[in-house]
């Protein structure tokens, strides 16, 4: 037994199917296969059920499974602590961010972040709150930029900062007439939100007084706001995701909601056991630095 045979044995439960856990792994299918039932062998432990069209996780597998992600995790620490001592701002280091905060965040954050911390090799992945906390929980993740607070104990998250919620119309809307917009005045009308899944849908539904109706579903903030410049409704966006106070493009313009509660906490979120805190809050501060006055900064240092 090795660390790829657990590799192996975790990816396979993750996708449950044997392709795509070889590709996740980088190996072959028959490599990947055969070292799974030559660990089977020697637990003496079946831990899935094969069948030519699908592959499920045994109870016992259930078990072994979930002490795996364990030594994995616990592996992934020690490299951790060696790295931290030799230089803690140094080294590799992987950052999730959703899909409402990665366009707009890393524009303003990567290249301060190559200048303040050159010896950081940050590797970047973009992807919905649910997937992120699984990496982050698994150890295949060290840290992630969220919308909302952790659910549960084996995370920690540090708040960086507020961010607001505006409200996208057509040019000549007549919300333009109105100062401050709040969202009861666009009860009745079609307002577009994000498909299910993505966390922002959920705050934006929060401050919703009545359920919006539309049969749009999409993924992202800018198929929403391309859709109400093609006359399809009005829409909520995160302040960041502007690219300047009040237009965002011609025959589109844009107004910071007064609700107390439109807005949001984003946090930096990472595992209580993750060993090289300093250089989270390296990277905490560095993007708490290079944002813009449309979001109001919490963490202080």
């Amino acid at each position: 037994m090795n660390v790829r045979d657990l590799d192996y044995i975790c990816a396979l439960a993750k996708h449950l199917h044997f392709g795509k856990a070889a590709e996740a792994c980088h190996v072959s299918q028959p490599t990947l296969s055969g070292q799974i039932r030559k660990l089977e062998d020697t637990l003496g432990a079946k831990l899935f059920d094969r069948t030519n069209k699908s592959v499920r996780v045994t109870d016992i597998g259930e078990e072994i499974i979930a002490i795996a992600q364990e030594a994995r995790s616990a592996l992934n620490r020690m490299k951790l602590v060696a790295q931290a001592a030799q230089d803690p701002l140094a080294g590799k280091l992987s950052l999730g961010m959703i899909p409402t905060i990665a366009p707009y965040l890393i524009p303003l954050c990567a290249r301060p972040i190559l200048q303040d911390l050159p010896n950081l090799a940050l590797a970047y992945k973009e992807d919905i709150t649910e997937r992120l906390t699984e990496g982050l929980l698994a150890g295949d993740l060290d840290l992630a930029i969220l919308a909302t607070p952790p659910e549960t104990d084996r995370l920690a998250a540090i708040p960086l900062y507020v961010e607001p919620f505006w409200i996208v119309y057509p040019e000549g809307h007549d919300l333009r007439n109105l100062d401050p917009v709040k969202m009861g005045d666009v009860d009745g009308q079609e307002v577009l939100l994000l498909s299910d899944g993505h966390c922002f849908r959920d705050q934006a539904l929060s401050i919703c007084q009545t359920s919006p109706q539309s049969a749009v579903q999409a993924t992202s903030l800018e198929t929403l706001v391309n859709l109400v410049g093609s006359g399809h409704g009005v829409t909520l966006v995160p302040a960041l995701s502007l690219r300047d106070g009040h237009t965002i493009d011609q025959g589109i313009s844009a107004q910071k909601l007064s609700d107390k509660s439109a807005e949001r906490i984003v946090y930096m979120t990472y595992r209580r056991q993750f060993p090289r805190l300093e250089i989270v809050n390296a990277l905490a501060d560095v993007i708490c630095d290079n944002l813009p006055d449309t979001v109001f900064v919490v963490r202080k240092h």
